[in-house]
Parts: C-alpha cells; sequence; structure tokens
C-alpha cells in the first residue's frame, strides 16, 4: 500500500494506519467517517470531528476570546493556516491559554474519530490545518488516551447512543441533590440537544459533559430520544425548496456566521469536517 497517492482509500483501521503513517514520519490528512486527523512530521496536530464542539465554539462560548478575535483571526492568517499563531501575536490569547484549549480539543475530537475505529476513508499527503501548529502529539498518546476514555465511560454506562442521539429527561427519578456539574450538565437536557450540543452550551470538553451524561444515564435521570418511525410522504409543496448549500471539498474554517450562533447550529456549521488534556 502507498500512501502518496492524495486520494488514498484503505480498509486498515484508522488507528492502524495513524501507526503506519507516524512510522513513516507522514504530513497530512487521515479522514474517517466521523472526522479527521491531522499530522505533521508523524505526530498528530490537529483533530476534529462533527460531534465535538471545535477550538472556536470552546474558546468564545467560555469567553476566554471574544467572537470578533476569533472571526479577525481567521480572516488574515487562514490561508496562511496560522491562525494559532495569529491569535497569541494579536494579543487576543495568551499561548498556555490556547495550547490548552487546542489539547482539550484534539482529544476530545479523537475520541470520536477513533471511537469505533472504523476504516480510514483516505489520507491526503501535505494536507494542513488552517489553524496552524499549536501542539504535536505522539500517534501514540492519542491511541492511549482514546482507549483509555472508552474504556471509563464503557465502565460508567456502556449503551454508546449516549454520545450521539438527542437526549431526554426521564420522569419520575429523583433528580436531586445532584454533583454542581452534573446538575447543570442535566439542565440543558432538553429532548432536542445532543452531547456535543450540551458541551457547547456549557462551554466544556466533550468528554467532561459525557461523563456526566453516562451517569446520568446510569442513574436512570436521561436516555436517548427515540428515532421517529418513517411516515407516509407529504404531499408535494407548490413552494419551491431551496437550493442546497454549495461547501467546498477541501476543509477549512466555517464561514463567519451573519449572526450569533445558538449552541444548536454550531453543529450545522462544521458538517463539512465529518473535531481534554491528558
Amino acid at each position: 500500500m502507498s500512501i502518496s497517492t492524495p486520494t488514498l482509500r484503505t480498509d486498515e483501521s484508522a488507528s492502524v494506519l495513524l501507526g503506519t503513517l507516524a512510522a513513516q514520519g507522514a504530513t497530512g490528512a487521515l479522514s474517517t467517517e466521523t472526522g479527521i486527523v491531522y499530522l505533521a512530521a508523524g505526530h498528530v496536530v490537529h483533530a476534529e470531528s462533527a460531534v465535538t464542539p471545535d477550538l472556536g465554539d470552546l474558546l468564545t462560548h467560555s469567553g476566554a476570546l471574544a467572537p470578533d478575535g476569533w472571526w479577525e483571526a481567521i480572516d488574515q492568517a487562514g490561508r496562511r493556516c496560522r491562525v494559532g499563531r495569529q491569535l497569541v501575536d494579536s494579543g487576543h490569547l495568551a499561548a498556555g491559554a490556547l495550547e490548552l484549549c487546542h489539547l482539550g480539543a484534539l482529544f476530545d475530537a479523537a475520541y470520536f474519530v477513533l471511537a469505533h475505529d472504523g476504516p480510514a476513508l483516505r489520507f491526503r499527503p501535505g494536507a494542513a490545518h488552517w489553524l496552524g501548529a499549536v501542539r504535536s502529539v505522539p500517534v501514540d498518546t492519542v491511541l492511549r488516551e482514546s482507549r483509555r476514555r472508552r474504556e471509563l465511560l464503557h465502565r460508567i454506562w456502556p449503551e454508546p447512543a449516549v454520545d450521539r442521539a438527542p437526549l431526554a429527561r426521564v420522569p419520575g427519578p429523583d433528580a436531586t441533590d445532584l454533583p454542581a456539574r452534573r446538575g447543570r450538565t442535566l439542565a440543558q437536557v432538553d429532548g432536542v440537544r445532543t452531547a456535543a450540543q450540551i458541551a457547547t452550551v456549557l462551554a466544556c470538553r466533550t468528554f467532561h459533559t459525557l461523563v456526566e451524561l453516562r451517569r446520568l444515564a446510569a442513574a436512570g435521570l436521561v436516555a436517548p430520544v427515540a428515532p421517529l418511525i418513517p411516515g407516509p410522504s407529504p404531499a408535494p409543496s407548490t413552494v419551491p425548496a431551496s437550493a442546497p448549500a454549495t461547501v467546498s471539498a477541501e476543509p477549512g474554517p466555517a464561514p463567519r456566521p451573519l449572526a450569533s450562533d445558538e449552541p444548536e447550529t454550531a453543529l450545522l456549521r462544521r458538517l463539512l469536517h465529518a473535531l481534554e488534556a491528558l
């Protein structure tokens, strides 16, 4: 198998291929069905998934960075893949704060990219993320941490549907006297939001939110919303349907929102990218 083909497709699992790429000191982007891992000289430099809050969400929703500062850095340095460096050089964010938040986003996304360790879709040699260099992590560390998280969550509650499905409260059980973080998490469960959307609302790393949600599920306080049973197709509408949005095949920062994003729309802005510190 050659990894020099930009549109490589393989039946190997993502973890196996990551190990191969690390041994070869590869640089590029490895895509799976749930996200992308970016490598530089065989180390992981970023990861993202559509089912986790991205770095911009974590920084802006937590109040660490004003939204205008985030979009300004993207406008000025996105094409040069130096957004992280721009945030620090412009004084919008301290280097340590950026590094800590970046590692949190990286490990959160890597958990979902590797959660089921399905086959990798393709590897694009030389592809770089628009964030640029912040902190690199050995592939072995990323794989080990992803396994640790998966095993911990399984011990708390073995049903992974909690991680990705919309969640609803279960009527009946007593929800009083919960620890503060768990109570805040439960307060955001509304039958519509997923774990990632709840994490965005709380400006919290996804893994922390998953831990609390699985504990709530184990206590019988929350459960995944059952999917709707398809019914008969509605009659054709006389109103013309909107044209589908056009998205670039190349990854890049989501377009600047015309208005402040509500938590429920944060995931939609990142459909293109199908993103805890140790």
